[in-house]
This record gives C-alpha cells, sequence and structure tokens, in this order.
C-alpha cells in the first residue's frame, strides 16, 4: 500500500511538471511594459500629460521623477509660454507650457546614459568586434503623444568610426 501510495504520488508530480508552460522568447527580445501616463497638473479644463520613458538610467528616472515633481505654481502667468528647464550632468529637461499652465512640449536631451539592453543586443549583432564609444539619449513629447525616442550611438572599429540612431526596440534606423 505504501507503495502505491508513493508511486502515485511520484506520478503526480511528473505529470503537473510536464503541464508548465515554458515562456519562450525570441532571441534577444524583451517584454517591454508600457508605463501609463500621468497627469502633473489640472489647469481648469485641460489637463498636463506626461509620460515618463522606461530608460533603465537611473539619472534619466531621477530626473523624470523632480520634473513630476515639480510645482509650477503661478510662475506661469502673465506669460504666452513658461519654458521650465532641469539640468544633471548627464542632460537636460525643458519643458514649455502655454498661458493656462498645460504643459505643451517636452524634449530629453541625455549623454552616455545605460543603455537598453534591447539596443546593445542588435549593436553587437549586427556590429560584432565594435565597441560602443558614447551615445545620446532623446526623448520628445507634445501634448502627451511621443514624437521622438531614439539613441544616438557612437561605435569604434580600430580607427573606423561609425554613427548609429537606434530605436529602444533595437531597431537600427540610421547608420547600417
Amino acid at each position: 500500500m505504501k507503495t502505491f501510495i508513493v508511486v502515485l504520488l511520484f506520478l503526480g508530480f511528473v505529470g503537473s511538471s510536464y503541464s508548465q508552460k515554458k515562456n519562450e522568447k525570441e532571441e534577444g527580445k524583451m517584454d517591454i511594459i508600457n508605463l501609463p501616463e500621468i497627469v502633473i497638473k489640472r489647469a481648469g479644463a485641460d489637463f498636463s500629460v506626461y509620460v515618463p520613458d522606461e530608460n533603465p538610467d537611473q539619472n534619466v528616472k531621477r530626473l523624470e521623477e523632480k520634473f513630476i515633481a515639480y510645482d509650477l505654481g503661478k510662475n506661469y502667468q502673465g506669460n504666452e509660454e513658461f519654458l521650465l528647464t532641469m539640468e544633471t550632468k548627464k542632460g537636460t529637461l525643458a519643458a514649455t507650457y502655454n498661458e493656462k499652465g498645460k504643459l505643451i512640449r517636452v524634449v530629453e536631451n541625455y549623454k552616455n546614459v545605460i543603455l537598453p539592453s534591447q539596443v546593445i543586443y542588435s549593436i553587437y549583432k549586427n556590429f560584432p568586434e565594435w565597441t560602443i564609444v558614447n551615445d545620446k539619449f532623446l526623448y520628445t513629447q507634445t501634448d502627451g503623444d511621443i514624437v521622438k525616442k531614439q539613441y544616438n550611438v557612437k561605435i569604434k572599429k580600430n580607427d573606423d568610426i561609425r554613427k548609429l540612431v537606434v530605436r529602444p526596440d533595437g531597431e537600427i534606423v540610421k547608420g547600417l
């Protein structure tokens, strides 16, 4: 009887281990979770919408968090447009507000950031034996819509230097 129960338990464990799904992904692909838009402030009937980036670099995230937490107050009053700029050692964030205090446009420009793994994988897959010399990250939004999101990367092999434009998903737009 004991052996019968042990065999039944063994078969139960073996059967359940084969029933689990394996999460097979394409080579170099990662799941991307889109962050929701953030309403920074309500100005009358208008909403100021800002979509933070999912960049892995902590300097970029910190500056975006400071921007989200920034209270515009009454600084915009009396101006047709109001420009807010924030800077760190690695980059800048410039935001434009209209006369009602609504966020119109955000332009972010960073240099030498930590690149997403998909970008690194794509570069080294297409350019083996090349090294990444430096990079820039450009991120632009207008009225909460992402207009530009790209990495400008400079790569080097011996004395040969190339400039690439790469999207965050790893697609090389320019430079092949």
